[in-house]
């Protein structure tokens, strides 16, 4: 069992505990599924001892099976309880397998005493194939050293009692090399208990092979998957699901055209507040105004591209086709609107109304795709609307209202219902968008 240790220090040296964590709890888990498959096998064996007929003589009675099954049943249920409180140290692992290995040869052995044969007359009993579902059972936790722990125990136990019957009765060994007379006595052919020998060590290797490279998918399945979690959180889960799941590995200047809306959220005059906080105050006012701003974008299928200080960039049907995308963008204006209207994050520093959340959104064709270098990779939208969203967030204060849109956004959502009033302001000359924008304020009714 010191291999097996090893082995997973080797494979889960070099990953995070968080990750080292989720390998544990589905170790955990695969203990539970191998105490109930354990308790279930017992269980039959139980029933089906109950229900057979008994060949015991009586001035010879003695039946281990009994004792043996009730053993192991206290040892099975303990152990099951045990997985449940995620207390199985690796030596109770290691007894576990042992027991399993012993109550099948103890088992075996018995026949001869109930059926009063030869000792050799337990070597061919069909009970032998259980021993493959033991050591296949180990194959449940992906540790190598368990399912040749389980091999080896029941390859020597098997020699054992090969052992036991050609020394029981020193007057006669039993031994034949005839084929046919071994099929039809209690004799006991070398070359057939060495087959079965050999089947179950050539089993325990291919196992131990397959479970040596499936747990390096296993290792690799769950960083990928910790790594995926983690992603989530600094991307967009429509970006994490693209890069996750890219067919081919992600460079710079892969992208695709898409029909998009872009929204830009701001805290006016937060720049030169900042100047007068302390940086805690400063972090958390943001934290604060960011838990506002991204379950409502979420919310009306808007991905946020990034947080610029204390502007977000929004992207409504870059990441992923959204044919209402404008519509979405629009919803998701009038439900911000209303979510910050009276918002002060900290009222012993900040009076009521001193900070004041303006928006504005621009529809039209954007390319959607990574940029960066070969060490750093960004999502990332580029366009004329994107340009066109942040121009207008920042007239917002030149006209002296919260939230904006261009033409082009407020023609797209024409048709959808349950959109936010609309205003027309008309065109008018945006600083930065190179000409005129006809411009829609937006309202929180």
């Amino acid at each position: 069992m010191a291999e097996s240790t090893g082995k997973r220090k080797q494979d889960t040296g070099r990953l995070p505990s968080r990750v080292e964590a989720a390998i544990r709890e589905q170790e955990a888990q695969n203990e539970i599924l191998i105490g109930w498959v354990q308790l279930t096998v017992v269980s039959i064996w139980a029933v089906l001892y109950t229900l057979s007929p008994k060949t015991f003589a009586e001035t010879a009675r003695f039946e281990p099976i009994p004792w043996v099954l009730s053993a192991y049943f206290g040892f099975t249920v303990l152990r099951l309880v045990l997985s449940y409180r995620r207390l199985l140290p690796p030596w109770f692992l290691a007894l576990s397998v042992i027991g399993d290995i012993v109550l099948l040869m103890v088992t075996i052995w018995s026949f001869h005493l109930q059926y009063e044969q030869p000792a050799s007359f337990y070597l061919k009993a069909p009970t032998i194939l259980y021993v493959f579902i033991f050591i296949a059972l180990r194959s449940f936790r992906l540790e190598v050293g368990y399912v040749l722990l389980a091999g080896i125990g029941a390859a020597l136990g098997w020699l054992a009692l090969v052992a036991y019957a050609m020394v029981v009765d020193p007057t006669d060994p039993m031994i034949t090399r005839d084929y046919v007379d071994y099929l039809t006595s209690n004799a006991v052919l070398i070359g057939a208990e060495f087959d079965k020998v050999i089947s179950i060590l050539m089993v325990t290797a291919i196992l131990a092979v397959a479970i040596h490279r499936g747990r390096r998918l296993l290792v690799r399945a769950v960083a990928e998957g910790t790594a995926a979690r983690d992603l989530s959180r600094f991307f967009a889960p429509e970006v994490a699901r693209k890069i996750t799941h890219a067919e081919a590995e992600l460079s710079a200047g892969s992208g695709e055209h898409r029909e998009a809306t872009i929204l830009y959220v701001d805290i006016r005059g937060f720049t030169a507040l900042s100047a007068r906080l302390e940086p805690q105050q400063v972090l958390r006012i943001l934290a604060e105004y960011q838990a506002l701003v991204g379950p409502v974008l979420r919310r009306h299928r808007g991905s946020i591209d990034k947080f610029l200080g204390d502007g977000v960039l929004a992207t409504f049907g870059a990441a992923e086709p959204d044919p209402e995308h404008a519509a979405n963008a629009l919803r998701a204006m009038r439900d911000l609107l209303a979510a910050t209207r009276d918002w002060t994050p900290d009222g012993e520093i900040l009076a009521p109304g001193m900070l004041r959340i303006c928006m504005a959104a621009a529809s039209g064709r954007v390319v959607f795709g990574a940029v960066g270098d070969a060490e750093r990779l960004e999502y990332t939208v580029i366009g004329d609307a994107v340009n066109r969203a942040a121009k207008l967030e920042k007239h917002t204060k030149a006209l002296g209202v919260r939230a904006l849109c261009d033409g082009a956004t407020r023609a797209l959502a024409a048709e959808a219902a349950d959109l936010p009033g609309l205003s027309a302001i008309g065109e008018q000359a945006v600083e930065g968008t190179g000409g005129s924008v006809e411009i829609y304020e937006i309202r929180e009714g």
